[in-house]
């Protein structure tokens, strides 16, 4: 029996060879798109996974509200680790990671000494490679970070500083310590998948700042994990019950730690402050922090999987919704099959099994179609979603289980409203051509509403599409306080030490060169941040103080301003001719916070430094240092002879003057080389910088380019199927049409009018859905661009021009067929 459905099913898409093609191609096209998507959420979901015992591994974030700021980091102070195992039996051991920044190696590669600034070093406790179970080459885990100057390599790195000689018992020379480190282990290279990613392994037992700041419960620069034994449930209501017990734990530890910054604990949160520790998940790591602030990490984001999911089914969906419109349309064709098999004896369920059969038979030929799709566009993919997938992740069992599981589903789904709507036919009426074949006594058929639907969904994400781009524009344009163009970045200008400025002076005198500045960084990039900012309107505190106030700072000199063109509202810039040790420049955020009408003239006392009041010189217009996802934040701006805190970054920013940078760029570099010989000269724009801000966005934008693309050619396979079989079914009216006078254009309106109709009460139907989705998607924006009326016209142009485009093709070539052979048709 069932190769008899299969050989009938056969007969029937090759005798339709172009409602075959139709709906094998919408098939293959949206199960392609499932499963690229599949693979794009099942690599997502695999980070961290792979870790020994990553269900019990959690990473320790803290949670505090400082003033006017409240935010939650996967940073930690040094301490925390330590009190957690020693306070909380459940705790089995923890380890911890800190970011020293980008270091200078120097090491001898084939005989020459060479030199390569090392940007994905982490510095970590001797037990991390015990902790986590990266799997080592060469080594031992236990032993290879056991001492200060030992160091340990991934296998891509080993290969780039010592090529194919095993790196084991080698040295390399960081250059901010001097002195040789001993290569002990080399790692395997590290999976996509992990959250952490690095190059080198350096100890904790040989990091100053670590050493430094053992004590101190207010330096959140580290990174914890902590792992539960083995018999400590580890269910989300365990984890909160342990975690109600931390807070008596941070009073005691703490308490040392903000006395001696001169601000009492208890005091702290009597004045509203918060400060916890909290656990989370290593698997929820990558995917549940977005709104966890981190250095660390590599981060994803949840709503960005489900966005892609709903489009892959939503395309699917279209796919199937063609395959159930093109079958309706052909009803009248197949109901007299269906009449004549049921006066001979078929069973309901009979005729069932022959139209799932049929669907089955298009849904394999679509997903063979699919999958060497998938093959084929992988790279292209993986450029477009900022992946690494490989063909390997092909080769999973469970994968193809799920791929045959989506394949029957599709079928039944597409095969299920044919297979019983054809079949509920009564013999009688359609062998005397009676059969109505119509759902609604209003005639608004159900092909229609899926008609309708298909194009709601595409004109959804054609609003969707246009949204994203118009914020990415909105973006690039927006007036940030500060001019990023033309700006040239070198990096690493803290190790000029003492000849800072004269590097600049040197720099100053070539002529592309419009200025420069040394600052402690830079717009796009980190910042300083204290909250232990007083405003105070008098030098000798006469009037009380005001509440503190959070503020992130650079230490600039007095170019700083001119050459990002920050715009001065009031007061002055710094100068040499005045001794600004002990002033500061505040932007627009920072004065209104501190409460101050008439700004300049007043203080802000801090109480670490040299110094601990510092007079405001100056107010600037406000300027965007992060992204327009934030909001622009209390800024203060301290002149490089204030030391108002210690910084172990430095950067030079060079404005260029417009044209082709070549030449200056030599220059440069030349003149870094005759300060800094050993050193690599790096560096980039403050534009690209900047941009890296929306990669993200960036990449949704792309992503539902193409999917819009892949959703508009469904529907629109769909459409010149029905526009196929409408001028078929009306071919003897068309005929008759044409001998009493019609032309052709009024037998093209005459096809066309109906459909678009549909298509414009489908584009009025996705008005309120991509309004609705748009309005959310941009409240992760603190600045962001308006949803304008133009912009559902503009969808409702480009939907109807698109069907009209559809239509037209096969109205034409109706309308031109002669009269005579279209009443000879029947």
């Amino acid at each position: 029996m069932i190769r008899n459905y299969i050989k009938i099913a056969w007969r029937n898409l090759v005798r339709n060879k172009v409602s075959s093609i139709i709906n094998i191609s919408g098939l293959a096209i949206g199960l392609a798109c499932v499963m690229l998507i599949g693979l794009y959420v099942k690599d997502e979901f695999s980070y961290d996974r792979f870790f020994k015992d990553a269900n019990r591994i959690y990473r320790v974030n803290t949670h505090e509200k400082m003033a006017n700021d409240e935010f939650i980091a996967g940073h930690t102070p040094p301490p925390v680790g330590l009190a957690l195992q020693g306070n909380f039996p459940e705790i089995e051991s923890y380890t911890r990671i800190f970011t020293p920044g980008d270091e200078i190696i120097h090491y001898v590669k084939n005989g020459r000494r060479e030199s390569m600034t090392e940007k994905s070093l982490l510095s970590v406790d001797s037990n991390f490679l015990q902790f986590f179970n990266y799997p080592l080459l060469e080594g031992d885990a236990a032993r290879c970070l056991n001492g200060p100057n030992f160091i340990v390599l991934t296998q891509s790195a080993a290969q780039k500083y010592f090529g194919d000689v095993s790196p084991v018992g080698k040295s390399l020379t960081l250059d901010e310590y001097g002195a040789p480190f001993t290569v002990t282990a080399v790692l395997k290279d590290l999976p996509k998948q992990s959250s952490l990613q690095f190059d080198m392994l350096q100890s904790n037992l040989g990091m100053p700042p670590v050493k430094r700041f053992s004590w101190s419960w207010v330096w959140l620069q580290m990174g914890t994990y902590v792992n539960l034994r083995d018999d400590v449930p580890n269910a989300a209501e365990d984890i909160q019950k342990l975690e109600s017990r931390f807070p008596a734990m941070v009073k005691i530890q703490a308490a040392s730690a903000f006395r001696r910054i001169g601000q009492p604990f208890d005091e702290f949160v009597k004045k509203g402050g918060r400060y916890e520790v909290l656990l989370q998940p290593l698997a929820d790591v990558h995917l549940f922090s977005k709104n966890i602030g981190t250095r660390y990490f590599v981060q994803g984001d949840v709503k960005y999987i489900y966005i892609f999911s709903a489009v892959a089914l939503f395309i699917i969906l279209l796919a199937c919704v063609n395959f159930m419109n093109l079958a309706t349309a052909q009803s009248a064709k197949r109901a007299k099959e269906v009449g004549i098999r049921k006066v001979l004896g078929s069973e309901r369920k009979q005729l069932i099994a022959q139209f799932l059969a049929e669907s089955f038979l298009y849904t394999i030929f679509a997903a063979v179609i699919a999958i060497v799709v998938v093959v084929i566009v992988l790279p292209a993919f993986n450029q477009l979603a900022a992946k690494s997938l490989t063909l390997t992740t092909l080769v999973d069992f469970r994968l193809w289980g799920l791929i045959i599981l989506l394949v029957i589903l599709t079928a039944l789904f597409a095969g299920s409203y044919p297979a019983f709507f054809l079949t509920a036919f009564k013999p009688v009426a359609v062998l005397k051509g009676k059969a109505d074949f119509k759902t609604s006594k209003t005639g608004f058929s159900t092909r229609n509403v899926l008609v309708v639907f298909q194009f709601a969904v595409s004109a959804t994400l054609i609003i969707c599409t246009i949204v994203v781009y118009k914020q990415l524009v909105y973006s690039q344009s927006k007036d940030l306080g500060f001019n990023k163009e033309n700006v040239l970045v070198v990096g690493d200008a803290e190790r000029l030490g003492k000849n800072e400025e004269q590097f600049k002076q040197e720099i100053l005198r070539l002529p592309e060169v419009a200025g420069a500045t040394v600052s402690t960084n830079l717009p796009a990039s980190e910042k300083y941040f204290d909250d232990d900012y007083i405003p105070q309107n008098t030098i000798d505190n006469v009037t009380a103080p005001e509440k503190p106030i959070s503020i992130s700072s650079y230490i600039v000199d007095e170019s700083f301003i001119p050459t990002l063109k920050l715009s001065i509202i009031n007061g002055r810039n710094f100068s040499k001719s005045f001794n600004d040790s002990a002033s500061v420049i505040l932007n627009e955020t920072a004065a209104k916070q501190a409460g101050w009408k008439n700004p300049i003239g007043k203080f802000l006392v801090y109480p670490g430094g040299n110094n601990s009041k510092f007079r405001v010189v100056g107010i600037v217009k406000d300027f965007n240092t992060e992204s327009l996802h934030s909001t622009v934040s209390p800024w203060a701006l301290f002149y490089t002879t204030s030391k108002s805190y210690t910084s172990n970054t430095s950067f030079v920013a060079v404005r260029l003057k417009p044209g082709d940078y070549t030449r200056s760029l030599s220059q440069i570099q030349a003149i870094w080389k005759t300060f800094m010989p050993d050193n690599p000269f790096e560096y980039n724009f403050l534009d690209q910088q900047y941009d890296e801000l929306y990669k993200t966005d960036q990449t949704i934008g792309k992503v539902f380019s193409v999917f819009t693309f892949l959703s508009i050619t469904v529907a629109s396979l769909g459409l010149l199927g029905l526009a196929m079989y409408t001028a078929e079914r009306r071919t003897k009216e068309i005929g008759i049409r044409k001998v009493l006078g019609a032309s052709v254009q009024n037998v093209v309106a005459l096809l066309s009018a109906d459909l678009l109709k549909l298509v414009a009460i489908a584009s009025v139907i996705a008005f309120p859905v991509a309004w609705y989705a748009m309005n959310n998607w941009l409240q992760d924006f603190a600045y962001k661009t308006e949803i304008n009326w133009w912009i559902f016209a503009l969808s409702t142009g480009i939907v109807i021009i698109i069907a009209l485009a559809t239509i037209s093709f096969q109205s034409v070539k109706a309308a031109l067929n002669k009269p005579v052979d279209s009443l000879r048709s029947e």
